[in-house]
């Protein structure tokens, strides 16, 4: 894996603009391109750890999509918000989202409920499709990392090993591919946040070489995000 290249960066855009309501074929608006230009710097700037930048990005997603007077449209926005921060193993309720929640449709509820972790089956269909295909975490670990390796989106990836996780079904192999991610695409906020699962387990199997070890790259993150 390798860091996203610019090309790649807008196919993201492009995705986050298609999930606030594209339609193919037809003529892109402004505010659809404008909201999915400032969500994609929102999510960067929240994973890599500059809550400043990332609360401004926010705003001027929502300012866009406030433009259309469709509350699913902001339910959306709060969606993809808590989905980076779910990525970062920082769980809760989505606040933004509950706000919003009796005006949401079926795709909102549904993508709610994934980042809950309480989905039903019925809803895995109206996820977006990177997401429907690691909603339900394989059971061995090679097919746990076989199926994470297969998206090609690093976000939706980190996304459903944190859900994994948090329901206690995570393999090490996932977990060691979280980390892998996060550091490749220089997401200071969940590697932080994975490399510290890394070492408690570490710790808890006794193993204080590989747990010191860990350390050391917590500290060199961390040394980084001073800088």
């Amino acid at each position: 894996m390798k860091p996203a290249r610019p090309h790649a960066l807008i196919a993201a855009v492009l995705a986050l603009s298609a999930w606030l309501g594209g339609c193919a074929g037809t003529p892109t608006p402004d505010w659809q391109i404008n909201a999915g230009s400032a969500l994609q710097r929102m999510q960067q700037a929240l994973l890599q750890g500059n809550d400043r930048v990332a609360t401004n990005e926010y705003q001027r997603a929502r300012a866009e999509v406030a433009s259309t007077g469709r509350p699913d449209l902001a339910a959306r926005v709060e969606l993809l918000r808590c989905a980076a921060w779910t990525a970062s193993l920082q769980f809760g309720a989505c606040e933004g989202f509950a706000r919003l929640r009796l005006d949401a449709g079926p795709p909102e509820l549904a993508y709610a409920a994934y980042l809950r972790g309480r989905m039903e089956p019925d809803q895995r269909g109206l996820l977006p499709p990177a997401q429907q295909a690691l909603a339900v975490p394989p059971r061995t670990e090679a097919e746990q990392l076989a199926a994470l390796q297969k998206t090609g989106d690093p976000l939706a990836r980190l996304l459903a090993a944190s859900l994994w996780l948090q329901a206690g079904q995570a393999a090490p192999a996932a977990i060691a591919l979280a980390v892998d991610t996060a550091s490749e695409q220089g997401w200071r906020r969940p590697l932080l946040a994975w490399l510290a699962v890394q070492q408690r387990r570490a710790r808890d199997a006794g193993d204080i070489a590989e747990a010191n070890r860990i350390g050391r790259r917590i500290e060199l993150v961390l040394q980084g995000r001073e800088g």
